[in-house]
This record gives C-alpha cells, sequence and structure tokens, in this order.
C-alpha cells in the first residue's frame, strides 16, 4: 500500500499537539489575578521562550500580547512547513488572514491617531521569519514600514504594490468622503475567502469538510455584520456593502434575517441554517453582546467541524485541525486576559472561551 504524502506531516504535528495547554493550565489562566500572573503561569509551557525573548522590550500586558502573536507565527510556520506540495497553496491562501489582520489593524490605528509603538505589539508577525513563510505574506519589517505611513493614504498606496493595495485603493475616494473603512475591508475580506475556497481543490475528494467550514465562516461573518448594522440603525444599502459572498446563506435570506422584529425572531431565522438557540441562551438572549453571539457561533464551529478535520487524518484536514486548534486557544488566553483587564467575573470569562469537545 502507497504510503500517504500526508504521513509525515500528520507525525510531526501529532507529536506538536500535546503542547497545546491543559484544562488544568487553562483553569490557572482563568483564575489568576491579572495579566502578570497569566503570563508568568505561561513561562513553562510552549509559550515561554516568547515570553522570554519579549521580556526584554515589553511588560505585562504588552508583553503576553506579543507572545502570543509571535507564537502563533511559530506555529504557522510549522504547520506550512509540514504541508506536502500538493496542499500548500491551500495553506498559504489560509494564511492570508493574517495580512489582513494586520493590515485592518493599521487602518484602524492611523484613523484614531495611535503611535506607532502602541499598535506594534497587537501585530501578527515576527522578525524571525521572513515574507512568505509564517503569518501571511508580509514581514514584520515590512509592516513596521506601513505602520509608519503618514494617515490611511499613504497605507493604502503603499500597500499597491501587493495585492491588497489595488483592492483598497478603489474604496479610497469614499473613505475620504465617509471615514467609513467598512467597503475596504468587506472587499478585502471577500478577496481572500474567494481566493481561499478557490485554492481547496479535491485532491483526494475531503477537503469538501474545510470548504464548508470556511462557508459557515463566512455566515458568521455576515450574520455578525447584520446585527451591527441593526444596532446601529444602518440602511440596507449600507449594511449590504459589507456582506460577502460565498457563505451557504444567501444575501436575499441574510435581508429576511435583518428584517426580524425581536431577537427571538431573529434567531429563529438563523436557526433554520444552523442550530445555535441552544448556545445562545446561554449568554447572548441575556446581554444582546455580539462577542456573545460570536462567541457561541465559534463553539458551534468547533463543534461542527473539529472533530470531523480531525478525523480525516492523513490528509489537509488534519494540519486545518491543528491551525485552528491554535487559533482558538490563542484566542481564549486573548479572551481570558481582556476579562482580567476589565475585572470580567469567572462565570463571564469562561462563557467566553471555546473548548474542543471529545
Amino acid at each position: 500500500m502507497a504510503t500517504s504524502s500526508y504521513s509525515s506531516s500528520f507525525g510531526r504535528l501529532k507529536s506538536l499537539s500535546i503542547n497545546f495547554i491543559s484544562p488544568t493550565i487553562l483553569q490557572n489562566l482563568v483564575h489568576a489575578k491579572d495579566v502578570a500572573e497569566m503570563t508568568r503561569i505561561l513561562e513553562p509551557t510552549w509559550y515561554g521562550p516568547e515570553i522570554e525573548r519579549a521580556a526584554s522590550l515589553y511588560s505585562p500586558p504588552e508583553l503576553l500580547e506579543v507572545a502570543l502573536n509571535r507564537h502563533i507565527v511559530e506555529i504557522n510556520k510549522i504547520a506550512l512547513e509540514s504541508t506536502p506540495f500538493s496542499g500548500r497553496e491551500a495553506i498559504r491562501a489560509y494564511l492570508l488572514k493574517w495580512d489582513i489582520h494586520n493590515i485592518e489593524l493599521i487602518l484602524s490605528s492611523k484613523i484614531i491617531g495611535r503611535a506607532i509603538t502602541e499598535t506594534e505589539p497587537f501585530l501578527v508577525s515576527s522578525r524571525n521569519f521572513p515574507a512568505g513563510i509564517s503569518a501571511g505574506n508580509i514581514s514584520h519589517d515590512e509592516m513596521k514600514i506601513i505602520l509608519s505611513q503618514a494617515g490611511v493614504d499613504g497605507v493604502v498606496n503603499h500597500l499597491v504594490k501587493y495585492r491588497y493595495g489595488p483592492i483598497l485603493m478603489q474604496h479610497l475616494d469614499t473613505y475620504q468622503k465617509t471615514g467609513d473603512l467598512g467597503p475596504m475591508m468587506a472587499d478585502l475580506i471577500a478577496y481572500y475567502y474567494t481566493t481561499l475556497i478557490e485554492s481547496l481543490r479535491f485532491f483526494q475528494g475531503d477537503e469538501g469538510v474545510i470548504r464548508d467550514l470556511f462557508r459557515v465562516q463566512i455566515d458568521k461573518r455576515n450574520i455578525l455584520n447584520l446585527l451591527k448594522g441593526k444596532d446601529s440603525d444602518l440602511d440596507r444599502e449600507l449594511i449590504n456593502k459589507h456582506l460577502i459572498k460565498g457563505g451557504n446563506i444567501s444575501r436575499d435570506e441574510l435581508f429576511d434575517i435583518l428584517g426580524s422584529k425581536s431577537i427571538e425572531e431573529f434567531i429563529g431565522k438563523v436557526q433554520k441554517h444552523y442550530n445555535l438557540a441552544d448556545l445562545l441562551k446561554e449568554t447572548y438572549i441575556k446581554t444582546h453582546s455580539l462577542i456573545d453571539f460570536e462567541v457561541a457561533f465559534d463553539k458551534f464551529i468547533s463543534k461542527s467541524y473539529l472533530k470531523r478535520l480531525k478525523n480525516i487524518s492523513l490528509s489537509l484536514g488534519s494540519i486545518f485541525h491543528f491551525i485552528i486548534t491554535a487559533e482558538y486557544e490563542w484566542d481564549n488566553i486573548k479572551r481570558i486576559a481582556y476579562g482580567k483587564r476589565y475585572d470580567f467575573s469567572l462565570e463571564r470569562i469562561m462563557s467566553m472561551l471555546v473548548l474542543e469537545t471529545d
């Protein structure tokens, strides 16, 4: 029997998976008194080397932020290096999300006038890795140059040499008139998902699960944008500019959901596509917080797709399982730190965490 080209990547990532933080450590983080104590708890874990390297320049809470971001870059690098040639295009396409994360962060920082030193710790990039190998396609040093540009116009003009610049440039006049980054970012995110889904060609026939997962992510983003638009009483035309094609729910259906007269009706219409009712009852029904709606959707995705990815071991699925599990861990630690900084109760912090179920 021929050996799968994914055998070695599965073995390598499986052995690294033992380093994901244990439920006990996660509980210790939740019960830590502050972010500084969280950082100390994480020092003996696989976050330790990045905490040590960043400690000469940063102190908590920025120290933890930098260490988390640089660690996820290292994870992405390992995952990409472990991927056979046939699947590498898809992994690279997925990792473009971090370029977009960084670009949105930089553009937002320009609008609110944040200094470079205030923004740099939040970039998901690292000096240790060159462009095209780690988080996205733009290196840390290049991100710093982009960050140093004057205003949104300067950032967009500098990005013209990358694939993102022409997309952003189309909306520069609109931004100058309205101050709204939404259409820029919506087109950039639409480009990202189009590129990602097109990259998932059927090499073995089991990549369909991965494509389904990303279509659900598109729906999640669209529904969250509906909620934001509804909360801000935005008109239909403006909301439409923030919706992305490629999900399972059509635009007509999305606007039907938007027309709901109550939260219960809104949830009921979403329920036709995604079984979120019980998850939303946990917190969202009480808080009406977008964070809680997003967490509920993330829990649904984790329960519905992560185990399926894990079970298609000798394929691209196992690599995506490793990457996405690392992202949920990254997100959970950041959510705990957020809760500590704003003095959330232990129960509230636990409600924001997304844990993979057996």
